[in-house]
């Protein structure tokens, strides 16, 4: 009796390291792929790409076969390491006329701000802090130079500076 449990304990073990190690070496699952296509991207969530973030362009891109070159702040760099990954043809990067710039940073003035949350709101990295009516200001280091927050203001206190400035 004994014999026998050691056996099927053993054979379980064995079964459960091939399970293990097969899966491991044999499969990618498709979050694996959206992951590594999205650790290209630039991650600064300005949705020019069209899709709200970098993530869900990911998945776009691994699932519904969406065009590699819609990432403006990426650049052809970005394109043509998503093309090697994805064993795809490499194509320009489509331009936009407000590309974000990770140099930049938002700024706003104290002289202009009304405090209105417009500009916290659109912000997706969350770089923008204040309450409401009460001036607001950029968290530098959060900030991705998106622009997301420039056309919401309606008093234009909003502008993009040099990053090192």
């Amino acid at each position: 009796m004994a014999t026998a449990t050691v056996i099927f304990a053993g054979i379980a073990i064995v079964l459960a390291i091939l399970l293990i190690v097969s899966s491991h070496y044999l499969s990618t699952t498709e979050n694996e792929v959206i992951d590594k296509v999205e650790s290209l991207l630039p991650r600064i969530q300005c949705a020019q790409c069209g899709y709200p973030g970098c993530r869900p362009y990911a998945a776009a891109i691994v699932t519904d076969k969406e065009n590699i070159n819609l990432c403006p702040p990426g650049g052809n760099e970005t394109v043509r390491r998503l093309a090697k990954l994805l064993g795809s043809d490499f194509s320009p990067v489509a331009k936009n006329s407000t590309t974000a710039n990770l140099n930049e940073i938002a700024f706003i003035s104290e002289e202009l701000c009304i405090g209105c949350n417009l500009c916290l709101r659109a912000c997706p990295v969350d770089a923008i802090v204040g309450i409401h009516q009460s001036m607001h200001t950029v968290i530098s280091d959060h900030c991705t130079g998106c622009r997301l927050c420039i056309p919401p203001c309606p008093v234009d206190c909003i502008s993009l500076v040099p990053r090192n400035a």
